[in-house]
């Protein structure tokens, strides 16, 4: 079988290092990828083949799939599934890992998704759209705060801004909508209450009918420890969650993810694929924040790590509607994922930075340590130089999390390049809960 894999970050690496793992694979490429999958290997599909193609070219990809008559095509960005790479695919008769355009809307439109919740009765926060920034700047300033304003369209998971009072919220729609700062993803903003709690991510896979249910996680989006700074696309991640109980598990099932399904059905987007929830624990249940309609970048690098079995038979359930068939089995073993980014990230960063401490296969060479390349590119002398904001993301299983944190961060001492930043606490609210 050969397979496309489509991204070029850390979550893509995970992902042609677990399809790698599979005897079905005979070969694998990934576009654009990036230096770390380009040393990835498996032992029936060798080395991972990137390919000069960035995973928003549709036309490009489509000529690459047919001339080379790839089996299966698995997406791992948003923005191809909201162009609507899935439904070409299906039209062409090929076989592709992601939801519908239409499905892809739950993350393409933060309206849609939240309108589709209070239409269907599914717990998330109150809220009010807007497309006239006067109206959304005098909601600000009557409401007060604290507020959570949202890009209504894609903005690269920058496009939420947490503010304190209706100032800073109406500084936030300014930005968004008046100033551009993030396109037309800005055009129409949400601005919604906001929610106190614990936040957590709880991700399945579905082919529509049946939920298989992937292990809880928890990312860190602030640049500084203890949770200070601006926002990043994550800054780390571990798996599980424990403040996701298997009592609040049940109620996710139950409440969230089996009623968003069961709506997406009655609106006739019938889902397949992966389906991120992003949640609030609050004291009244957990309420959704937000939809994702692929893996968490970087929840994928400390999830798929503990995922036993062929992901590729796994992916062959979902499309034949049969994954009730095969589920899915998930290690005991905690991971845990620390990103290097570079400096100055996540504002201005240069690129092109050496990396030291890497060998030949763009790992540290330790047991149960996995480096997943997020932004790496090849250098002179067979060497791998930073291009990217987030670099490297040091991933760590382990019998308890408490060994896999010292593992990653193990890690992470062996790696250096010049500015390097990383966060020094990942994974303390869960050691603080368990003791």
């Amino acid at each position: 079988m050969k397979i496309l894999v489509v991204g070029g970050g850390g979550r893509e690496h995970a992902l042609c290092w677990k399809l790698a793992q599979s005897s079905r694979v005979t070969k694998l490429y990934c576009a654009p990828g990036n230096a770390g999958i380009a040393l990835t290997r498996g032992e029936k599909c060798g080395a991972v083949e990137c390919i000069d193609i960035t995973s928003e070219n549709l036309d490009s990809l489509a000529r690459f799939v047919r001339r080379e008559r790839i089996d299966l095509t698995v997406i791992g960005p948003e923005a191809p599934l909201v162009l609507g790479v899935a439904d070409r695919w299906e039209a062409e008769g090929w076989n592709c890992f992601g939801p519908s355009q239409r499905c892809a809307e739950l993350e393409g439109s933060k309206t849609f998704t939240k309108t589709l919740l209070r239409k269907h009765g599914i717990p998330s926060a109150e809220f009010q759209a807007f497309t006239d920034s006067d109206k959304a700047l005098k909601y600000c300033q009557d409401h007060g705060g604290p507020l959570v304003v949202k890009a209504d369209g894609l903005a690269a998971g920058k496009g939420v801004i947490m503010a304190k009072d209706g100032a800073e919220a109406a500084a936030a729609v300014k930005q968004m909508m008046v100033e551009k700062a993030f396109g037309e993803a800005g055009a129409k903003v949400i601005v919604e209450e906001t929610l106190k709690g614990e936040e957590a991510s709880v991700l399945c896979l579905t082919d529509g009918q049946t939920i298989a249910l992937l292990p809880s996680a928890q990312d860190h989006k602030r640049i500084g420890d203890g949770d200070t700074g601006p926002n990043t696309g994550g800054m780390g991640a571990y798996s599980p969650a424990p403040c996701v109980t298997p009592e609040v598990e049940d109620r996710i099932v139950r409440e969230i993810l089996v009623p968003t399904l069961h709506a997406m059905n009655r609106e006739e987007r019938p889902y397949k694929g992966v389906l991120y929830a992003g949640l609030m624990l609050t004291d009244a249940g957990p309420k959704v924040l937000e939809y994702n309609c692929r893996f968490g970048d970087p929840e994928c690098q400390c999830i798929l790590p503990r995922l036993k079995g062929d992901l590729v038979d796994i992916i062959e359930k979902i499309q034949q509607g049969k994954l009730e068939e095969n589920g899915v089995e998930i290690s005991s073993d905690p991971a845990v994922c620390v990103v290097m980014a570079a400096g100055g990230y996540p504002g201005a960063y240069k690129k092109g930075a050496a990396i030291s401490g890497l060998d030949a296969s763009g790992q540290v060479g330790l047991p149960d340590v996995t480096v997943f390349h997020a932004g790496t590119a090849k250098a002179a002398e067979g060497r791998v130089a930073t291009a990217g904001g987030r670099v490297l993301g040091v991933t760590a299983t382990a019998a308890t999390l408490q060994m896999a944190v010292e593992r990653a961060y193990q890690g992470v001492a062996k790696i250096s390049f010049d500015g390097a930043q990383y966060r020094k606490d990942i994974a303390h609210r869960a050691l603080k809960r368990q003791g």
